[in-house]
């Protein structure tokens, strides 16, 4: 049980890093004026469009849950395997949203920081990268370790209360990749989405350079 107490702790200091990285990093200088700006359109696109995809999401959690809840073996699992998957997706996608905070604030200090040197620029680069990496194993470590000790302190610790421990822990990965999966395959689609109406509208209709700042979908 020792061990799931240092995965705990490592769980723990992984988010302490990450926020204490994060704190850094808003302490940088960001820029000019305009910088700031443009910085900051681009950290409210980035905001409305994890608002939206989390909103259907969310339906979708409580959906699966209910569903392995309701399935879940008596005899090998337990319906607390909705519980795992609902703290699985919850970790992950809080992961995800801590990542798109920091990458938000990073961008523009990175830019900002390579005006003065590269050596700048990587550190704040590198550190907006460790907080998202960091926090995604904080929070996975200290979800699973937590759930662990958890069910092993209502079912036991014998070696067949183990195995079922272990099969209602399934529901954390189910969880934590399902958003993970979401969110790449949502990412990518908006993305080109963006890309493809920066080509049609801003650049050939509106007569907009397809990367300059005032066209939106350059923001996007």
């Amino acid at each position: 049980m020792e061990y799931v107490y240092i995965a705990i702790g490592s769980g723990v200091l992984a988010l302490l890093y990450s926020f204490w990285r994060t704190a850094w990093i808003n302490k940088q200088e960001p820029g000019t004026d305009k910088m700031i700006k443009i910085g900051a359109h681009i950290a409210e696109g980035a905001m409305a469009f994890l608002k939206a995809e989390y909103k259907v999401l969310i339906i979708f959690v409580i959906v699966v849950a209910a569903i392995l809840g309701i399935t879940a073996d008596p005899a090998t699992s337990s319906p607390l395997v909705a519980l795992s998957f609902f703290v699985g997706a919850l970790c992950s996608g809080l992961a995800g949203f801590l990542g798109m905070r920091v990458a938000t604030k990073a961008n523009v200090r990175t830019t900002n920081g390579a005006r003065s040197s590269l050596e700048k620029a990587l550190s704040i680069a590198f550190s907006g990268g460790s907080v998202m990496g960091l926090s995604v194993v904080g929070l996975g470590t200290l979800g699973l370790a937590a759930l662990f000790a958890g069910y092993e302190s209502i079912y036991g610790f014998e070696n067949e209360a183990t195995a079922r421990v272990l099969n209602i822990l399934s529901g954390f990965s189910l969880g934590a990749s399902s958003i993970a999966l979401f969110a790449r395959v949502g990412g990518g689609i908006y993305t080109k989405a963006a890309d493809v109406g920066a080509d049609l509208v801003g650049k050939v209709e509106a007569g907009i350079p397809e990367d300059h700042p005032l066209n939106p979908a350059t923001i996007a």
